[in-house]
């Protein structure tokens, strides 16, 4: 795909997706979500970890309500199962650690575009808005999924229903996100972290992610059989092996990952 409202560069096995469209504040558009889409599985296949980020003093005000590109009435429904969905599911799905750093003001749906990724690093001077009521709506793009897991019903419902913004530093204490990184230290905080992810056991991290993703649905024992099977699957790699050598000889592991 010829991107026009992303970039996509990949460095050392990271996959590093910039939001494009600086002067908008990289507001989406059905195009923007269908890079987005499309970068993210090609990130997830060519590199060992994804990163989304934005361009300029934004990571993304949400979608652009001056789009029109799939006609002149707006199906809202539609937009959302037919544009939005695909692209969350890309990031939700994605066979590597994804990441979202996020620079600056998150608002509406790309507050919930960041909280999709499985990390979510935040420049301290950033914000979070669910700022749907404002225009008469409810949080969307995972958002009434994803608010309530990350600080629980009171936080969330007093978000949805106050669309006030909050700050990374709040964020980071209610447990919504990773991390709130102050701005001198943000880049070479969430590249660090990204290198981290890169150099490790892509295939562990996949098990987790599936298993922690899925313990929503999951009865306890359920669970520990997810767990068990996972666990299974990571024992009889070649990075696990690696690992345990690597810890018995005092030296850093070497990882194939997947």
């Amino acid at each position: 795909m010829d991107y026009q409202t992303i970039t996509y560069a990949l460095e050392d096995g990271v996959a590093l997706i910039t939001l494009n469209r600086a002067d908008k504040m990289n507001a989406l558009t059905t195009q923007m979500r269908a890079e987005i889409a499309h970068a993210v599985k090609t990130g997830g296949q060519e590199g060992r970890v994804v990163v989304l980020t934005g361009a300029g003093r934004a990571f993304c005000s949400g979608q652009d309500l001056g789009d029109r590109a799939s006609g002149a009435s707006v199906d809202l429904e539609r937009t959302l199962r037919d544009e939005y969905a695909p692209m969350l599911r890309a990031i939700v799905d994605c066979p590597v650690p994804t990441i979202a750093a996020v620079n600056g003001p998150a608002a509406g749906a790309g507050a919930n575009l960041a909280l999709a990724a499985d990390v979510v690093i935040a420049r301290e001077n950033a914000y979070f808005m669910q700022a749907f009521t404002r225009i008469g709506l409810i949080p969307d793009a995972g958002g009434t999924y994803a608010l309530p897991r990350s600080m629980g019903t009171a936080k969330a419902m007093g978000a949805a229903l106050f669309a006030d913004k909050i700050s990374a530093r709040q964020a980071d204490d209610w447990g919504m996100i990773w991390e709130a990184v102050a701005e001198a230290d943000f880049e070479a905080n969430w590249r660090g972290k990204a290198a981290h992810l890169a150099a490790g056991p892509t295939a562990a991290y996949a098990s987790a992610k599936k298993a922690i993703r899925g313990s929503w649905d999951n009865s306890f024992e359920d669970q520990l059989t997810l767990e068990a099977q996972e666990q299974g699957k990571c024992g009889k790699s070649r990075d696990f092996k690696e690992g345990v050598l690597a810890f018995s000889e005092k030296r850093a592991a070497k990882f194939e990952g997947r």
